[in-house]
């Protein structure tokens, strides 16, 4: 019963991307005013903590940064499961007229990311949202896509791609499984 899986990206690798896509989000915004970064549970919260770090180090500024769970605007919720386990929202400053970076792990479907653009609605309106994925693997089922990519990895449709990261799951690295 062994899956075959490959690592695709390592610590360093995804290192390296978090602090690239720090840079373009700077340069594209020029600087961090109104900028708010907002991580999807679970992984994506860890991945906007990392890149609201990097900002400050760059910028010396705090930007504002919440988190949001998408479980119950998910158009598949009932699907997944008759109990979903329902994570934090928290999201502690308006997001009215902001430039709101939602950051997820994983970019699929692009179902998740509807229900996260879905459940931010309804705390406001902000000027305008991006998305920021540490991995983008195709097979999109709505028409989204990300404005800043770690990284774009051909997948089947059966295969999972993991994302692991030290602060939940005791390291940093990237898996493909088939």
């Amino acid at each position: 019963m062994s899956s075959k899986h490959h690592k695709i990206l390592n610590p360093t690798e995804i290192d390296r991307i978090l602090t690239r896509m720090t840079h373009e989000i700077l340069e594209k915004h020029k600087g961090a005013e109104n900028l708010a970064l907002i991580g999807i549970q679970t992984r994506g919260v860890y991945l906007a903590k990392r890149i609201r770090a990097r900002i400050h180090s760059i910028e010396g500024i705090e930007i504002p940064t919440g988190t949001i769970d998408i479980t119950l605007y998910r158009d598949d919720w009932t699907r997944i499961s008759h109990n979903p386990i329902v994570q934090t929202t928290k999201i502690p400053f308006s997001v009215d007229e902001k430039q709101i970076i939602l950051v997820d792990d994983v970019l699929f479907t692009g179902r998740t990311v509807r229900a996260a653009m879905d459940a931010l609605i309804d705390f406001g309106r902000p000027d305008r949202i991006e998305l920021v994925v540490l991995v983008d693997r195709g097979h999109r089922e709505l028409p989204i896509q990300a404005d800043y990519v770690g990284k774009v990895v051909e997948t089947r449709r059966s295969e999972t791609v993991n994302v692991l990261l030290s602060e939940h799951d005791g390291s940093d690295e990237v898996i493909i499984e088939e």
